[in-house]
């Protein structure tokens, strides 16, 4: 891991243009390649990044970031106040409380509860950033990839859409849709879903386990 505070601006040249006027950040550039830009003024999600695989190309005051396709994020440097790397080793992963894991257990057992006519093809798919609950295929044979959380807040959404972005890169896979399911989605993360062309299902835990009860659960 690799932490670089730097008074930089940086240019996004891809599908979409964008900017970031010179200001005080903090770059990180990951084991896996990736490169991200952050500002002090929010909890997680970066200003700006790219996803592996890419390379990273150094020149006096600039950096060049490219991906596959051709994308470009440029960073151009006014000062660097400090550059570190740190060796993290191999992280264990994020552990599921007993809940979320039993979840995903009973969706992957019940795999129709997501969608009519939903297949399971394997839990725990993994990707180059971490593995995905579940891969489904949906009544049409498309792939389908599966975020279970207990409690549906925004994070889950980003996870699901880096995800997404890596799979749909797979030419064997490609088109690859997205579901975000869980016992409660909060309101936001069920907007951010929404526009990035997510759907969300709130599941019955209790029902999943064989107790009945009278609501409605999907959505």
């Amino acid at each position: 891991m690799r932490l670089v505070i730097a008074k930089c601006s940086v240019d996004y040249v891809g599908r979409l243009s964008a900017h970031l006027p010179p200001a005080t950040r903090l770059l990180m550039v990951k084991a896996d390649g990736s490169v991200s830009i952050h500002a002090d003024d929010r909890a997680y999600k970066p200003l700006n990044w790219m996803s592996p695989p890419c390379r990273l190309e150094e020149a006096p005051g600039v950096w060049r970031v490219v991906n596959k396709a051709g994308e470009e994020l440029r960073i151009t440097l006014e000062e660097i106040f400090q550059d570190t790397s740190y060796e993290l080793g191999v992280d264990p992963g994020l552990r599921k409380d007993g809940v979320e894991a039993h979840l995903q257990e009973l969706l992957a057992a019940n795999p129709a509860t997501l969608g009519e006519g939903y297949t399971l093809v394997r839990r725990e798919y993994m990707t180059a950033i971490g593995p995905v609950d579940l891969l489904c295929r949906d009544a049409v044979g498309g792939a389908v990839a599966v975020e279970v959380k207990r409690r549906g807040e925004i994070d889950g959404v980003e996870q699901l859409t880096r995800y997404l972005e890596l799979m749909n890169r797979d030419p064997l896979l490609a088109p690859v849709a997205g579901v975000f399911a869980a016992q409660e989605i909060k309101p936001q993360a069920r907007v951010l879903a929404t526009d990035r062309g997510i759907r969300c299902v709130v599941v019955d835990y209790d029902k999943l386990r064989g107790i009945e009860r009278d609501e409605l659960t999907l959505f």
